[in-house]
């Protein structure tokens, strides 16, 4: 079972190179990797992906069904999400060609859209893949209004405790930190296990809180900073967290793989992590693993359910892509429901048409399928802007260490930054 939302989620705070003029100037030596069928073959369709494990059997059944109309060539992008959006960006703003089907972040949508480097969805072709698809990876895949891309999968972070230590798992964080102290004193394995470094998923971890609090981190048309009432309620839970003596000690510098591993060797109780971590368990430690639950992410509020973000992956079609037609319909056939259903079973990315949850099949490889369909039904996207790249930068800049963090004074640096950030000034491009 692969790992995405590790990979996608340990970006370096870096640069952003989102605009066309920043990316041709690095464009040269890219531009001649397209692959071209001038001899007039059968068309082939440049499929530009993460890494997926299983991804070419999927690929090897839509060319089968194509009967010879096209042809997908599965070019497979770096691991790192930082270096695949790079690589699109520059071929793109040089309006390469060779790239028809690109695999998106779900936080790059809104980008490429505005940049004009990738194609609306209409007609039947939209409908296709609106047809059944769960409505949070949707709002992903728009950009004022149009859809843009096709959810593939998407991903969502999940409660791991140990059934041993806790009858029953806490429904907010403030119960989760009393459980853990309790533990602590009693001299058992008490810490809560999660993401906190400078990167991406101390980002989603805020993020979550956010939305849990009814918070606003951006205005709904994605132009403003707000950073209201629950999003300061947020930054209070977030440094209480931090400082509450239940932490790993590397709570600052923790990224999603080591947490899973701190947990594997006993020393948690309580893990925020992404499903990944599941088979991991199962097949490292499959005594401790016996002992794990799962269940929805703790919320801020008593009797209101947490809003956990969402991760995954969009398909959109290139713009300046020589078979557009065909590459929508390559797109269709890859996130189908009966791909998306082998993709999770086999690659561990949970689909986003929400029939295939019920398929029979599912129940073995996601036995946590229900917790993790219940959270993708009331999720919380990242904010949906095509500045968001800056955003996270900043954000994860500011949010660093939390232990650090004034929640007052933290969300008037951060309103500041993020206003920066929508009008390209504070990231070096």
């Amino acid at each position: 079972m692969t790992d995405p939302e590790t990979a996608r989620h340990r970006r370096r705070p870096a640069v952003r190179l989102g605009a066309a003029a920043a990316a041709l100037a690095l464009v040269a030596p890219l531009a001649a990797c397209g692959t071209g069928d001038g001899d007039g073959g059968t068309p082939t369709i440049n499929l530009y992906y993460p890494p997926e494990q299983n991804l070419q059997k999927v690929v090897d059944d839509c060319n089968v069904q194509a009967q010879g109309r096209y042809k997908i060539a599965y070019r497979v992008l770096p691991r790192q999400a930082d270096d695949q959006r790079v690589q699109m960006v520059r071929r793109l703003a040089a309006e390469d060609s060779g790239m028809d089907v690109l695999g998106l972040d779900v936080t790059w949508t809104q980008e490429f859209a505005s940049a004009k480097w990738i194609r609306e969805w209409t007609g039947q072709d939209k409908a296709e893949a609106e047809q059944g698809t769960l409505a949070g990876p949707l709002d992903t895949a728009r950009y004022e209004g149009k859809l843009y891309a096709a959810p593939k999968n998407t991903n969502v972070q999940l409660l791991w405790y140990r059934k041993d230590l806790v009858p029953q798992p806490p429904t907010t964080w403030d119960q989760m930190i009393t459980m853990a102290r309790e533990l602590k004193d009693q001299g058992k394995p008490h810490q809560v296990l999660t993401m906190g470094a400078q990167y991406e998923g101390l980002v989603v971890l805020y993020n979550t809180l956010a939305a849990s609090a009814g918070g606003k981190i951006l205005s709904d048309d994605g132009k403003q900073a707000v950073m209201d009432e629950g999003a300061v309620r947020a930054l209070e839970e977030l440094q209480r967290f931090a400082t509450s003596g239940v932490t790993s000690p590397s709570l600052s510098n923790a990224t999603e793989d080591p947490v899973r591993l701190e947990f594997q060797g006993g020393s948690g109780a309580f893990q925020v992590n992404w499903p990944f971590v599941y088979p991991a368990l199962q097949e490292a430690n499959p005594e401790l693993a016996k002992q794990v639950g799962w269940a929805r992410v703790p919320g801020i509020d008593e009797g209101t359910p947490s809003k956990v973000t969402i991760g995954g992956v969009n398909l959109a079609v290139s713009s300046y892509s020589k078979h557009p037609e065909l590459s929508f319909e390559a797109a269709r056939c890859l996130r189908s429901a009966e791909h998306q259903k082998f993709s999770a079973i086999n690659d561990g990315v949970p689909p986003t048409i929400e029939a295939v949850f019920d398929d029979p099949e599912m129940t073995e490889a996601y036995p946590m399928k229900d917790t993790i369909l219940e959270q993708l039904k009331d999720p919380a996207t990242r904010p949906l802007t095509p500045a968001y790249q800056s955003i996270s930068t900043v954000t994860s800049a500011i949010l660093s260490p939390p232990s650090a963090i004034r929640p007052q004074q933290t969300a008037d640096e951060l309103r500041g930054a993020i206003a920066d950030a929508l009008e390209s000034k504070g990231v070096l491009p």
